[in-house]
């Protein structure tokens, strides 16, 4: 594509040296600059773009957007206010517009991003639809399976992921967008049908230096939604509920607690871990293409686990309204659905259960250990892997949230893991973090149980585990390799049980899966 003509797309401030030149690549890493590229100067947090427009003009970059010219760089230069946003339109101008032939579902959360979206692509897959998914885990459309480096891909890698889906006719994706996303442009120019905000809680505040930040960044999908778009919100999460009158999207609510949406559930059965329960559809809506959802009851019966995955379910199955899907698909569709790994997933049922959970949160680990309460056993095991360099706060908070839980549970020991081998150096366990932690249990008469290295924290609930007893693994960075490592040590110490069965669950996991020993290097 010609430069000049790529340009229409942005709204240029200045320029230095203009000269219309073909372009056959965009890049924002000095790195993937090559012959004929634009090279898009885009501020993070640790590092600025512009420090390395001249590495990517020594690649072959033949033009700079900027936000500050560089006048030592003797290449066309482009002014503008925000790189980040340009580069977004840049890439949807680039490829042409890829997002605008997709019907795309845009799901943020501070918890239940990953599971709502799995569960959604479940209930389109269901209804023969070729779909995509974009998220926290991985993106996977076709035969293409890519792990993930961000929840939300940079907006040159999302519109190109875009444009490849539309080549191989994928007709629906469904993506989390994280609040870092939101607030760095990743998803700018993309073209949503569907947007949903599941609830917020206290996460990433040092990120965006506020709750109220944080907040904001959330609330933009809903706020900025078109009056073509449908916006799907939970009237239990007050924050989410709130945004009802602040967007011109066409509003589906449901809820829980409050029954005055447009879907309620009732008759919540978690006897056994895994959700039952009716859907009554209160007001009758029109759907994506224009058809009526009449109002209506039906059974709903989950493979996963958790009380937030009822809530994961809730907008799952209002999405699938939306886009049309029928109640008997939808019924199918999310019954079909086995889970996402480290969301309150059962990776071991036998004489004993061993649940893995990211535990990320205060939000999540509420509803975690509120499920529990819930479920039917005899003696409670939590390996906990601190969540390293998230502030005292964060953790004190953690903290605090399992302390509440402790009388109801009967927790009388929390095995710590620090996991220093298994998690990066950001991820690291600080001092503070760990005292904090301590100085909660303490208030509530819990013991810490503290190793260092993860697998000697897991052997350790092993031994200690009994028939019909529950071993929590929970912890975010610290925790992903917590199940390969459990269940092989399971195997070595009760070889009368099935290796192959006991394994399987490790078959198709992305997380944790190489062997990484990171050290602090």
């Amino acid at each position: 594509m010609q430069l000049f003509e790529l340009l229409q797309a942005i709204k240029v401030i200045k320029s230095k040296d203009s000269k219309d030149v073909e372009i056959s690549k965009i890049a924002y890493h000095s790195d993937d600059a090559q012959e004929n590229s634009l090279f898009v100067c885009i501020k993070g947090y640790q590092t600025d773009g512009h420090q390395y427009a001249q590495e990517a003009v020594n690649n072959g970059a033949v033009a700079l957007i900027v936000e500050n010219i560089l006048p030592d760089i003797a290449v066309p230069q482009y002014l503008v206010d925000d790189s980040r946003k340009a580069l977004a339109a840049l890439s949807d101008k680039y490829f042409n517009h890829p997002s605008q032939s997709i019907t795309i579902v845009g799901i943020t959360a501070t918890n239940g991003k990953t599971s709502t979206s799995f569960m959604t692509n479940a209930i389109l897959e269901e209804n023969n639809w070729k779909t995509g998914l974009i998220g926290t885990v991985m993106v996977k459309y076709g035969d293409t399976l890519v792990p993930s480096i961000l929840t939300t891909p940079e907006s040159l890698d999302l519109h190109g992921y875009f444009n490849k889906m539309r080549d191989e006719k994928i007709s629906h994706v469904t993506m989390e967008v994280s609040s870092s996303a939101l607030d760095l442009s990743r998803v700018g120019s993309v073209s949503f049908d569907i947007v949903a905000l599941n609830n917020i809680s206290r996460e990433h505040i040092d990120l965006h230096g506020s709750f109220e930040e944080y907040y904001n960044a959330k609330a933009s999908l809903i706020r900025e939604a078109r009056a073509d778009q449908f916006a799907v919100l939970n009237l239990d999460d007050d924050y989410s509920a709130s945004l009802a009158k602040e967007t011109a999207a066409t509003v589906i609510t449901y809820g829980i607690e409050n029954n005055s949406g447009h879907l309620m559930c009732k008759d919540i059965d978690l006897s056994t871990g895994r959700g039952n329960f009716t859907i009554e559809i209160n007001k009758p809506f029109k759907n994506i293409k224009g058809e009526t959802v009449e109002k209506t009851s039906f059974k709903v019966n989950l493979s996963v686990a958790g009380y937030h995955s009822v809530y994961n379910a809730m907008a799952a199955i209002t999405i699938g309204l939306i886009s049309g899907v029928s109640v008997e698909t939808i019924q199918s569709g999310i019954e079909s659905f086995k889970g996402v790994e480290r969301r309150f997933q059962f990776i071991y049922e036998n004489d004993f259960k061993i649940v893995d959970d990211h535990f990320a949160n205060a939000g999540n680990i509420e509803v975690t250990l509120e499920t529990l309460t819930k479920m039917d056993y005899k003696k409670l095991h939590i390996v906990y892997a601190i969540r390293g360099n998230r502030g005292v706060t964060t953790n004190r908070e953690n903290a605090q949230t399992i302390a509440k839980w402790v009388p109801e549970l009967g927790i009388k020991k929390v095995i710590v893991s620090l996991s220093e081998s298994h998690v990066v150096e950001k991820d690291n366990v600080l001092t503070e973090e760990l005292e904090a932690f301590k100085e909660e249990m303490a208030k509530v008469g819990v013991e810490i149980e503290l190793h260092k290295e993860m697998p000697a924290a897991l052997e350790s609930s092993l031994d200690q585990v009994e028939n019909g007893d529950v071993i929590l693994i929970g912890g975010a960075q610290g925790m992903d390799f917590g199940a390969k490592y459990i269940l092989n040590q399971l195997v070595e110490k009760r070889p009368d049980l099935n290796a192959q069965e006991v394994l399987a669950p490790l078959e198709e996991r992305v997380a944790g899966i190489d062997e990484l020993f990171l050290g602090n290097n």
